[in-house]
């Protein structure tokens, strides 16, 4: 089990998406989302004879929303090792261990619904992938409110036996903030804002455009509802669901 034995602050300056598999920690989970160890990104999310569904691991995914309401949409590089070059939610990425500030989450923090582990991932990774500065999307704005069990493989890019894939707890952000936004190209080929109807036509099975399966199933049973009500969304308690972990495997 690969783990970093000081705390110390992530640095992703010259590392490649082969640098981040192997020095990038996950978090690892059993299916109560209870910390059971850490190992690198690689090894979570190699999908091999030994471990089928790869190792379940902590995520999050941020949906980032204008002072007009439109949702930011990126798409994946075409260099990323899992589900390159598809469309999805503004920002998908992991918390990891051995940070500091920590990005790990106790349960008595997913009890209170302050999560800051996985906010302060987010800030982080917003950075790195969309050249969002951090003081444009404070942690005390984010607002989280569920979590998601979904596993998939990456079939899109490497066929029915996929060797690469998805095995995750998707702790779900939202945050509204108008953001500058200057994408990573090793990480982010293109990005949009969208309304609700825009993104309707936009997930049209007639496009062609591929999306990432985590951003699909939240799409089509959590979205609608969570953006339609965006204010209560961001400011009340109303869509908030700590307790539960929603199986979408």
């Amino acid at each position: 089990m690969a783990t970093n034995s000081l705390l110390k602050k992530w640095d992703g300056a010259g590392k490649s998406q082969e640098d981040f598999m192997q020095l990038d920690d996950c978090i690892v989970v059993d299916e109560n989302d209870n910390i059971t160890g850490y190992d690198n990104k690689y090894n979570c999310h190699r999908f091999e004879p030994h471990q089928p569904t790869g190792i379940l691991h902590r995520a999050f995914s941020v949906f980032l929303f204008n002072s007009k309401g439109e949702l930011l949409l990126q798409q994946r590089a075409p260099s990323k090792i899992t589900f390159p070059s598809v469309w999805t939610n503004t920002c998908c990425s992991h918390p990891l261990y051995g940070y500091e500030p920590t990005e790990v989450d106790t349960p008595e923090d997913v009890a209170a619904g302050t999560t800051m582990g996985v906010k302060y991932a987010a800030v982080r990774k917003l950075d790195q992938e969309l050249g969002i500065a951090a003081d444009q999307v404070p942690v005390d704005k984010f607002k989280f409110l569920t979590r998601l069990h979904y596993c998939a493989p990456d079939a899109l890019t490497y066929g029915d036996n996929a060797e690469w894939g998805e095995h995750e707890v998707d702790y779900i952000l939202f945050i509204q903030t108008d953001v500058d936004v200057t994408p990573h190209p090793d990480e982010v080929c293109d990005f949009k804002f969208v309304n609700q109807d825009e993104l309707k036509r936009m997930m049209d099975p007639s496009t062609g455009l591929k999306w990432s399966p985590w951003f699909r199933i939240i799409a089509e049973k959590f979205l609608t509802k969570w953006w339609a009500d965006l204010e209560d969304t961001l400011t009340t308690d109303k869509h908030v669901d700590l307790h539960t972990i929603h199986r979408v495997l």
